[in-house]
């Protein structure tokens, strides 16, 4: 009989890191584990007003020790013993400048509380102006080195938010000898790493954020960065030229990590990638079909097979990459750069002076008041779903914008906000929410529609994350704004999985990530479908909310 293997999938987000541990021959969860980053949860080091966005490497390490230590915990020794890999992903592009041995600055005691030594998060916006004059250099070279991302770069990437870095603090340019993304560190980390040199860079990183390319051989040459700003001279050097699959091992685990962890050190780590590629492997993407994974952004897949799309590229997105998602086939990226946190900045909004008041009310008790101000933040997001689920469809409702953090796509701008039009004195609550989700699945729509006006075909729609499973108010809007059905996974932590799917495959366990998707998959709750009544409505709003986006995109004061 089979001897029964294990698995651990690591999925870090914005506000907290989840680790999993998987059955490789059912997919099943038998453990998991939630950390909050401690420092992250206080505010520390981030400048909303500013997009300002740092995170301390720290709470990643915690949050690693704590969650799997956890899970351990819940399983016993005998699971513990046949683990056989660790899979993980984080956001991104969620950079850091590190020393000649990959150590984050930030780790080091001169810059312990410096938070341009620290991560800068994926929703980091202080580089746009970085970002606007890379598209502007871009324009100089007779290669076209944007063209696999969708020929714009982003502040929210990889190269914009380094020479914003080095440019403003010069204690970390002289410290600085790399650039390493979140989803590459850990797994070096983990593996033991001490030589920046020997860090396995993601083809998923490099390739959708780093502009790496298999048509260029690699990165652009150190000339394209030196012409740009001397400050960036040497820095791609340091990168390499190879990048690898998800499917392929980092190495295993270090003798101090092992013993940290609780675990064997033959254990291998696989290659990291963002959470929405691994995302959409555990939530079983097919080609042509998006996945969309939907949190506090939104970041959309789909796969293609590579001959499909030889000669093609797709303006306006954030990549494609072949091998990015699944091994062999080409993965293109797309999303929204604010999904579920323009539903928390309203709710917050509305929250912040209830919460102030009830806290210093002489009227209710200490633990009342935090009991009822829990019990408002937990239910508040659905009180105005159903509310606002109510409401009648009239073509003069209040419209949004959903840029309250910019435009990832189509077509990247983070100088464009957000906007609320056609407001007036009889407008509530609930109505406004009804904008807000409006505004986001029309958001996702303009994607879709890029992708079928660049000659990709869109055949289906698969939700994913915690927008998806719990909020079944957006998701019927989403489908009836799309005019398509969108299947919901049944997986809770698709993200996770698809770590632990590309842990099996690293660990020889199988022998290609599809197979691991087809016996460690959980497949599909249920589905949400168009209502044909409101198809001429939305049709009507969509197109109110592109002259309304269109207009503000044309008046936007530092728009470039």
């Amino acid at each position: 009989m089979k001897k029964e293997t294990f698995v651990i999938g690591v999925d870090y987000g914005t506000d907290s890191v989840r680790s999993i541990i998987v059955n490789t021959t059912t997919g099943e969860e038998i453990a998991t584990a939630v950390h909050h980053y401690a420092r992250w949860k206080k505010g520390l080091y981030c400048n909303a007003a500013e997009s300002v966005f740092r995170q301390h490497p720290l709470d990643y390490v915690e949050g690693l020790t704590e969650t799997i230590t956890n899970c351990l915990k819940q399983v016993g020794k005998l699971v513990a013993e046949n683990i056989v890999a660790i899979g993980v992903d984080t956001t991104g592009s969620t950079p850091v400048a590190v020393d000649a041995t990959g150590t984050p600055l930030a780790l080091k005691e001169a810059f312990a509380e410096n938070p341009n030594a620290m991560f800068v998060l994926w929703k980091d916006h202080t580089s746009v102006r970085e970002a606007a004059e890379i598209n502007q250099h871009a324009t100089k070279f007779e290669t076209n080195y944007l063209q696999y991302v969708g020929g714009i770069y982003s502040s929210e990437w990889f190269w914009a938010k380094l020479l914003h870095i080095i440019r403003n603090d010069d204690a970390v340019k002289q410290a600085c000898v790399s650039w390493v993304e979140h989803c590459d560190w850990i797994p070096f980390m983990l593996t033991g790493g001490n030589n920046i040199k020997e860090l396995k860079r993601s083809v998923c990183a490099a390739g959708h954020k780093g502009l790496w390319s298999e048509q260029f051989n690699g990165y652009p040459p150190n000339d394209f960065f030196t012409s740009l700003d001397p400050l960036l001279d040497g820095y791609v050097l340091t990168l390499g030229d190879t990048t690898y699959s998800s499917d392929k091992s980092a190495g295993t685990l270090s003798k101090e990590w092992a013993s940290k962890l609780g675990l064997n050190e033959n254990v291998v780590v696989a290659v990291g990638a963002f959470d929405a590629h691994m995302g959409a492997v555990g939530g079983q993407i097919e080609p042509y079909h998006l996945s969309k994974v939907m949190g506090t952004s939104t970041c959309d897949i789909l796969v293609a097979p590579t001959a499909d799309l030889e000669d093609k590229t797709v303006k306006g997105i954030c990549g494609q990459v072949t091998g990015s998602v699944i091994p062999g086939m080409l993965g293109l990226e797309a999303g929204q750069s604010a999904f579920g946190d323009t539903y928390a900045w309203f709710k917050n909004m509305i929250l912040s002076p209830i919460k102030e008041m009830i806290e210093h009310s002489d009227a209710i008790k200490h633990d009342e008041a935090e009991q009822l101000i829990k019990e408002l933040s937990d239910q508040l997001i659905t009180h105005l779903s159903n509310k606002a689920a109510l409401l009648p469809l009239n073509e003069d409702d209040e419209l949004a914008l959903d840029w309250f953090n910019g435009r990832r796509t189509p077509d990247a701008n983070q100088y464009l906000t957000g906007s609320i039009h056609q407001l007036n004195l009889g407008s509530t609550a609930p109505s406004i929410f009804k904008a807000l989700v409006e505004a986001t699945c029309f958001g996702a729509k303009r994607i879709v529609d890029r992708f079928i006006s660049e000659g990709v075909p869109v055949n289906g729609l698969i939700g994913l994350g915690g927008v998806a499973k719990r909020s079944p108010y957006i998701m019927q809007v989403m489908a009836d704004v799309m005019n398509m059905p969108i299947r919901i996974h049944k997986s809770e932590q698709t993200c996770a999985l698809g770590a632990a799917m590309f842990a099996a495959t690293a660990a020889g366990v199988y022998a290609k990530v599809e197979e691991a998707m087809k016996y460690m998959g959980q497949g599909f709750e249920g589905a949400y479908y168009p209502n044909e009544s409101r198809k001429a409505y939305y049709e009507k709003r969509y197109s109110q909310y592109i002259v309304a986006g269109n207009f503000t995109e044309n008046h936007a004061p530092n728009n470039k």
